[in-house]
């Protein structure tokens, strides 16, 4: 799969500068890409998870305060697709309030379920909110059905305010398959994100402060740079518009295999 993006890379470059576009400019554009994935319920790409479905955890993991968006089954993603550290098996399962911007918390969680591990099925409607009426209505507005995995290239938000614009078009015109609304996406970096150009530092930046806060464990790194966006998911959820959610993990965390220490942030632009 790396080797498939790289030859797509070099052509797309090849191709930009003879078009006249500098080849400096181009350099440092593919110079930040990173493989990702873009999961979504349209496409002809391998099914590699659902959204919605059943909720199915292990006995001994308590219930989550956040509604259940998607379980991705890790053995089924493509090689190579992102530039995480992602075990190779198992399904991780992803949940989140995305109506819910109080920063003093993380808005969403994520739960890792090793291959072989035994699982029952869970109460959807067991969360926080499960018993307000908008909140649920807004629940049952969400996406159903299998993910399609399309292996793509990420880049940074920020960097195309200093690119020029017939490189970001000619860019849009080659890459399909990058993360749009309805996607969930995994890996590479984020988009709609609030500080700074990146949501991972919006994702530091309420970590830490949840954790002032008294509503998040430590240790928690301020570097931006140990930390890795591991989904994003841009919503399509009627009476969300313009909402995306960001999960985000240590480095040394995801290493460990330590999911539960996942924080998600929202992005709401209505």
């Amino acid at each position: 799969m790396i080797d498939e993006l790289q030859t797509r890379l070099s052509q797309f470059r090849d191709d930009a500068v003879e078009q006249g576009i500098a080849a400096e400019d181009v350099d440092r554009w593919l110079a930040a890409a990173r493989p990702s994935a873009t999961l979504a319920r349209q496409g002809d790409g391998p099914v590699v998870g659902h959204f919605g479905g059943p909720l199915l955890l292990p006995a001994d993991t308590p219930d989550l305060i956040h509604p259940f968006v998607a379980t991705i089954d890790l053995a089924a993603l493509p090689a190579d697709a992102t530039d995480l550290d992602l075990p190779a098996d198992g399904h991780l399962l992803l949940f989140a309030s995305p109506w819910d911007s109080d920063s003093a918390e993380s808005a969403g969680a994520a739960v890792y379920v090793p291959a072989g591990t035994a699982v029952q099925e869970r109460d959807k409607y067991r969360w926080r909110w499960s018993d307000d009426e908008e909140s649920r209505e807004l629940f049952e507005r969400f996406p159903q059905g299998p993910l399609r995995a399309t292996p793509t290239v990420s880049l940074p938000e920020d960097l195309g305010y200093s690119i020029s614009e017939r490189l970001l078009k000619l860019w849009g015109e080659n890459w399909e398959g990058t993360a749009s609304w309805g996607m969930l996406q995994l890996g590479g970096y984020g988009t709609e994100a609030a500080i700074g150009g990146n949501p991972v530092s919006d994702v530091v930046f309420f970590a830490q402060k949840a954790m002032e806060d008294g509503h998040w464990e430590g240790p928690i790194s301020t570097e931006v740079s140990d930390w890795v966006l591991l989904a994003d998911w841009h919503l399509d959820v009627t009476g969300l518009e313009g909402a995306t959610m960001h999960w985000a993990i240590q480095r040394d965390d995801l290493a460990a295999r330590r999911f539960d220490r996942t924080f998600a942030s929202l992005y709401w632009n209505p």
